[in-house]
């Protein structure tokens, strides 16, 4: 069976093509290598042994979605992964994270509309919870203003999906809301590669360690926690991948209880800040410099999922701890800097 899953040479996406193509599907990759390498389609064959197709194109080219499309009818599911990420850089740029977010959303589903199996998994975020009322978070927490376009574009790109499930009985859509993802593929031959200064904490964390950034900064020690630091719920990535598999094949197998479901994909577990770092100094023995730093302007306190759902629903359930995580990004850091 054809899956195709754009931004799948990214960090989630190409893991996530892995465990589809262990899965024994034949997988279509679309990414235009905006933020992502071509490279990783070589650590995708060296693990499974087979070389996914891959064409580069930039979905916001209603045209060329469209010409994809009528190429390839047989596809019986589409995971959509391709998105601009940064919070940071969408607060400074509002209209380019609306326009690739959103524009190419649309162009999506009305493409994944003219196939015979309409299967849309859509890549979604813990960020449309804002700061929870209550922790765990539940699927049912209210959706709170968003704190960033970024995560705007989630929440509309959510209300979108909804909207076309209502008036489409035989499309079927899955929203996940990942939490933190973390880690890298045990092989050590795809994991997190991010362009500049990374925005999320562990591979600033492994750049510090191998000395590509001089000191890491810890975002305020004066917050409502145990050890005064923010928590969140780490996800290792290839548990992460291994759920949108199960979702997939959750609307493959027509065994959606409505053709518009959500669900949490986290740990159900919180980690602080200086946890993740305690936990990557045990695993790695390397003494990571790190000071503490002012607080950051639209950081929550906290946030860790309510797995219940994802557990008994969909059948699914984390199985890597926050130390196996750790390693991997570890492993992966020593490999692409030859430490």
């Amino acid at each position: 069976m054809k899956v195709l899953v754009t931004g799948g040479l990214g960090f989630i996406g190409s893991h996530t093509v892995v465990e589809l193509q262990n899965k024994g599907f034949e997988v279509v990759i679309i990414d235009d290598l905006s933020n992502s390498s071509i490279d990783v389609l070589e650590g995708i064959t060296a693990i499974t042994g087979k070389t996914p197709i891959f064409e580069k194109l930039d979905l916001k080219d209603k045209l060329k979605v469209e010409t994809f499309f009528n190429a390839h009818k047989d596809i019986v599911g589409v995971i959509h992964f391709a998105a601009s990420k940064a919070v940071g850089e969408s607060v400074e740029k509002p209209l380019l994270y609306y326009e690739n977010n959103l524009n190419t959303l649309i162009y999506m589903l009305k493409s994944v509309l003219g196939l015979q199996a309409s299967n849309f998994i859509f890549s979604s975020s813990c960020t449309v919870y804002g700061q929870a009322d209550a922790m765990p978070i539940l699927e049912n927490a209210p959706v709170k203003p968003a704190e960033s376009p970024y995560g705007n574009t989630k929440q509309i790109g959510e209300e979108i999906i909804k909207d076309t499930c209502k008036v489409n009985d035989n499309f079927n859509a899955i929203s996940l809301r990942y939490f933190n993802p973390v880690g890298a593929h045990e092989s050590a031959k795809i994991g997190e590669l991010p362009l500049g200064v990374p925005q999320n904490l562990v591979p600033f964390i492994t750049q510090t360690a191998a000395g590509l950034r001089e000191q890491l900064s810890v975002f305020g020690d004066d917050y409502p926690t145990p050890d005064g630091t923010c928590i969140r719920d780490y996800i290792h990535v290839v548990d992460l991948a291994k759920a949108h598999v199960i979702a997939l094949q959750r609307l493959i197998d027509k065994t959606n209880a409505s053709n518009y479901e959500v669900f949490n994909i986290g740990t159900g577990k919180g980690s602080s800040v200086l946890e993740v770092i305690k936990s990557f100094e045990k695993v790695s023995g390397e003494k990571l410099n790190y000071k503490i730093a002012p607080r950051r302007a639209g950081d929550i306190t906290k946030a860790y999922a309510d797995t219940s759902k994802s557990n008994n629903e969909l059948g699914w359930k984390a199985e890597l701890t926050l130390d196996d995580a750790m390693r991997s990004a570890w492993n992966w850091e020593k490999k692409i800097r030859n430490l």
